[in-house]
């Protein structure tokens, strides 16, 4: 029996993707090789007449408890392609990021499903990155021939927080992740705690060592923007680069950021 409070949570989801009450934003990741923009993360937000403001980690495991997943995520994928459609059109060049739930893996055509869209839209496979979570990559092992279809497609995979969750060299080297996307607890704490940078510095080896490459999340200022600079890190995201943007913001905000980079880091 669902209890009430989450039968109101569910009914206001509901309503919300049958009247289009989901929206996206979209998070910049820069190049820390020379601090261009290389991907675009997009990112689901609800704000509900009645709840108000409610996290993705509330309504994302709702949706996955009561089968309303799959629904979201092709809806999320088509407002998502729409968009950097209308990037690309408009000569803005960028990748893609979208985060799927392990559960839409389970279908051996969710791949096919996801080829689709890139043909719909006109993206080329290697301008998508799916990221899933590092807690899901223990059940991912058994969901190879998906993960492998998608590499075999040209589609980035990325681990996202890595460090916190589930995982061991052997799971790594079996799955085909093409990016690791270090958590933000790590990245926050590094310029200041001699464990924290260790850690840092070895997930980044790590990667690059396996032909990954590396991402820091959660990058809020100058002084960690550097030092993931310095560490060879390949990526970077966070409020010190650029809060989520609604789509139509993101050229302006590009031509602002490009023209000050050079200042923001040392070569």
């Amino acid at each position: 029996m669902i209890e009430p409070a989450e039968l109101g949570l569910l009914d206001g989801f509901e309503r919300a993707l049958i009247n289009d009450r989901l929206h996206l934003v979209y998070q910049p990741k820069i190049s820390l090789s020379d601090g261009t923009l290389k991907r675009v993360e997009a990112l689901v937000r609800w704000e509900d007449p009645d709840l108000g403001t409610v996290p993705p980690s509330r309504f994302v495991p709702l949706a996955e408890r009561h089968g309303l997943i799959d629904e979201m995520t092709r809806w999320g994928m088509d407002t998502a392609f729409r968009q950097w459609k209308s990037w690309h059109d408009h000569g803005l060049e960028c990748e893609l990021a979208f985060n799927i739930s392990a559960l839409s893996l389970r279908a051996l055509a969710f791949p096919d499903l996801v080829s689709d869209y890139c043909e719909r839209y006109g993206m080329p496979p290697s301008c998508l990155v799916l990221e899933l979570t590092e807690s899901a990559t223990q059940p991912l092992v058994t969901l190879m021939d998906t993960l492998t279809r998608f590499r075999i497609k040209g589609i980035g995979l990325a681990i996202d927080d890595f460090g916190t969750g589930y995982s061991s060299l052997m799971q790594l080297r079996q799955l085909p992740f093409s990016e690791l996307k270090i958590d933000q607890f790590f990245v926050a704490d590094a310029c200041y705690n001699k464990d924290s940078r260790a850690i840092v510095e070895s997930i980044i080896d790590l990667a690059h060592k396996l032909d990954l490459s590396a991402t820091a999340e959660g990058v809020e200022s100058q002084e960690q923007l550097q030092l993931m600079k310095d560490l060879g890190c390949d990526i970077a995201q966070g409020y010190r680069i650029a809060r989520p943007l609604e789509g139509e913001k993101l050229a302006d905000w590009n031509k602002i950021w490009s023209k000050s980079w050079s200042e923001l880091v040392s070569n």
